[in-house]
């Protein structure tokens, strides 16, 4: 079987991985321009981001196979380190990830009095592992249970993106390979913080992530009062009818919903959206109820901190009228 089209997670010798010539490599995503000979990875899914496109050259291609569930390329950019894209979509590179691996961890955990149990739906680049980590240290995350479909894209993260997949077998971590929308339906164990760090809908295995099923399942998982954050795919400047419909959806299920955004070249129009929701209608998610002294903040995070919690949730006029009005 070419590389190209390998699909046995568990056949996969990560210390013997085949060489991918750029000069021949085969993608939809990658153009060679011939005035300088340089190869760019160019994003330009036409359903996500119709009119625009986003770019990054490539230096070397690291791997590519097509999963049972989806297309996975990794390469080595010149400018942002190495890149993981998931069906054409951008999910990771060195550079930037930290930004938003720990504002969808921090916002909900940060909210909460007493986050002893989380949840974490997909994530497998296993970077908010990383961020849960660091309150198992403080003594206030006790266990962390993160659902992956594809455990492809664990094993090949260790490799090529270790400091975001270096936690993957923590002993505190429960990691369970499975659909995370058919573990929810079955779950029997209720969680103080519920993060859905799933992949974008198209094209991938995310799809029933952004409906109103999938917030009931969500609810039903939460221990009272509990808290849940996942990423809106858009953000203000795409898509705001769809932001507001997700938010829709998401207030039909829970009383008390707020959009955050966070600030990330690599991601498309260098924003993504995070939509946080909890039933504790006393709850004031934009204001972190734990806080660390700034030299605490300094040592655990490289994006988050008080004010970032706070000034993440605030909009330009034209869209908080959009999707906080009534």
């Amino acid at each position: 079987m070419s590389p190209s089209t390998q699909q046995n997670p568990q056949l996969l010798d990560l210390d013997h991985l085949p060489l991918f010539d750029i000069a021949t490599f085969k993608h939809d995503s990658i153009t060679y321009h011939k005035e300088d000979s340089s190869y760019w990875f160019y994003e330009k899914l036409k359903q996500s981001f119709p009119g625009q496109s986003f770019g990054l050259q490539v230096d070397q291609i690291l791997y590519h196979t097509q999963s049972q569930f989806q297309d996975i390329l990794i390469f080595k950019s010149t400018n942002f380190g190495n890149v993981l894209v998931l069906n054409g979509i951008i999910q990771c590179t060195e550079k930037d990830e930290f930004a938003y691996q720990e504002l969808i961890t921090h916002l909900p955990i940060m909210s909460h009095p007493n986050p002893k149990k989380v949840l974490v739906i997909g994530g497998g680049d296993c970077g908010v592992i990383r961020e849960l980590v660091k309150h198992v240290n403080d003594g206030s995350v006790e266990e962390i249970t993160m659902v992956e479909i594809d455990d492809m894209v664990i094993k090949l993260l260790t490799k090529f993106l270790p400091e975001m997949a270096k936690y993957h077998n923590h002993p505190k971590l429960n990691l369970v390979i499975d659909d995370g929308f058919v573990f929810l339906k079955n779950a029997k164990e209720k969680y103080d913080v519920i993060i859905t760090d799933s992949s974008d809908p198209d094209d991938g295995p995310a799809e029933e992530f952004f409906q109103v099923n999938y917030f009931k399942l969500l609810l039903n998982a939460l221990n009272e009062n509990g808290i849940v954050i996942m990423q809106s795919l858009e953000n203000i400047w795409l898509n705001l009818k769809y932001l507001g419909e997700l938010k829709c959806k998401a207030s039909e299920v829970f009383s008390n919903v707020k959009y955050a955004q966070c600030y990330m070249p690599t991601y498309t129009s260098g924003q993504l959206g995070l939509l946080i929701a909890t039933m504790d209608t006393t709850k004031d998610l934009t204001s972190p109820l734990r806080k660390f002294p700034r030299e605490k903040e300094s040592q655990l995070f490289k994006y988050y901190n008080q004010q970032v919690h706070a000034s993440s949730f605030i909009l330009p006029t034209w869209a908080d009228d959009y999707l906080n009005s009534n």
